[in-house]
């Protein structure tokens, strides 16, 4: 047995999701919107001229598979951290090791760290003077949104990209591409899936193609070959790796149930919502889809007519996600309920699209100037800001100037008489408000 094989035994040894992570651009599946075709991005891989960025979005939407590709396409060295197992001494090491490649070789070094969003501010700190000086590129990588979770002043000196779930269609298409490639693939094992296993893969993996692929390998994998050697995967074997029945209805009936269950929120028949919402988790759909949209209509409408709805509502989404399917279809149910015997009030959407279309229209960026941030202000900016009169030193509220003038009496959010947004008005009228 010469070197050669032990390298293809431990090629083979990898999950089906590893071996078919795409090494070039061209091969790099989804995400068009970063890596179309005269994209920033694409440009900047292309010509070695990438800065420090982040690459946010949910799971399996490939991220660490453009930074695999960054660094195959990069002059410079590449190092890769995880967060979660690396310390301040790890960055340190990789830091100094890429000023001296930067010093003696002229060589640029990539530091991409999974999970960034695990660092915490020491971990950020000691990375943060490397990435001002251009000692490294940062490629941080993350399911989190950075803006909420990572130290300010680490997003502020990157450019973040955000992914997207991947389409239904690309997966279908990367599965099927895996089937037949035979290097890094399952094309050796001769695999005839019926094209309704592949996708129903593709479907329920929810836009993860990295489940995707493992689902459609264990389906290869557990099934036994046919007399004539081939693999045949069917329907079937594609609901057992995946975990989750197909449809048991199509398409177009599909979102002719989930339409029905919105409406029926939104129409306040909680019985209707109810069988609407357990005829679609039934028949196969994520219930974690039922849930998405009861948090969406919880305050898209009944909004401030009943605050109280988005809190029962998101609580019954993290309860089901802990709990999992079928205990946690009681708290759901109870969101449902909620929400459907809740007063409506479709205000708040209104007030969100209003203030939206102005925002990107009017764009006036005139913050009256006692409403500025003085902490590094001029002397004028400073002086002016001592005539911003603090509301609590009027009893909790005082009338002043919040909006720009040329937006100055504009009225985005405007209360209905439906449930709590009656006392908005009781106390805007005790305020004296307009």
């Amino acid at each position: 047995m010469d070197l050669f094989d032990f390298t293809d035994h431990e090629e083979n040894a990898k999950p089906l999701a590893e071996r078919m992570r795409a090494n070039t651009l061209d091969d790099f599946i989804g995400q068009q919107h970063i890596v179309g075709e005269n994209s920033l991005l694409r440009r900047a891989i292309k010509l070695d001229r990438l800065g420090s960025c982040i690459f946010w979005g949910p799971p399996g939407s490939g991220k660490t598979t453009l930074a695999n590709v960054i660094a195959l396409s990069t002059n410079g060295e590449f190092v890769k951290l995880n967060a979660v197992n690396s310390g301040v001494a790890d960055v340190k090491k990789a830091v100094d090791t890429a000023r001296e490649n930067l010093k003696l070789y002229g060589k640029k070094t990539y530091l991409l760290l999974d999970e960034c969003h695990r660092f915490n501010k020491t971990q950020s700190d000691s990375l943060l003077p490397a990435i001002e000086q251009g000692t490294i590129i940062f490629i941080g990588s993350t399911t989190e949104n950075p803006y909420a979770s990572m130290t300010p002043a680490i997003v502020s000196r990157c450019r973040v990209f955000e992914f997207k779930r991947l389409e239904q269609e690309s997966i279908k298409s990367a599965l099927l591409s895996a089937l037949k490639n035979r290097h890094k693939g399952l094309g050796k094992y001769a695999v005839n899936a019926d094209m309704a296993a592949i996708e129903h893969i593709a479907r329920i993996s929810g836009g993860d193609l990295r489940t995707a692929y493992n689902a459609l390998e264990l389906a290869v994998l557990t099934t036994p070959p046919q007399p004539v050697g081939s693999i045949h995967v069917t329907l079937t074997d594609a609901e057992q790796s995946i975990q989750r029945k197909a449809l048991s209805y199509n398409e177009d009936t599909y979102y002719d149930f989930l339409s029905a269950f919105c409406k029926s929120l939104r129409g306040s028949d909680s019985n209707a919502a109810l069988y609407y919402a357990m005829r679609l988790i039934e028949g196969g759909c994520d219930p974690m889809l039922v849930a998405r949209r009861l948090v969406i209509h919880s305050s898209e409408d009944v909004g401030m007519a009943d605050p109280n709805a988005l809190n029962v509502a998101t609580s019954a989404m993290v309860a089901f996600e802990h709990l999992g399917y079928p205990e946690g279809l009681i708290p759901l149910s109870n969101a449902i309920i909620y929400v459907c015997e809740a007063p409506k009030s479709y205000s708040v959407k209104n007030a969100l699209l209003a203030a939206k279309e102005d925002a990107r229209k009017v764009r006036d960026d005139n913050v009256p100037p006692y409403l500025k941030d003085n902490t590094f202000g001029d002397k004028q900016t400073k002086a002016q800001s001592n005539n911003y009169k603090f509301p609590h030193d009027y009893g909790g509220y005082v009338e002043q100037q919040y909006l720009p003038d040329s937006l100055k009496d504009k009225k985005y959010y405007i209360p209905t008489d439906n449930g709590f947004e009656k006392t908005v008005q009781q106390i805007r009228k005790e305020k004296g408000m307009q």
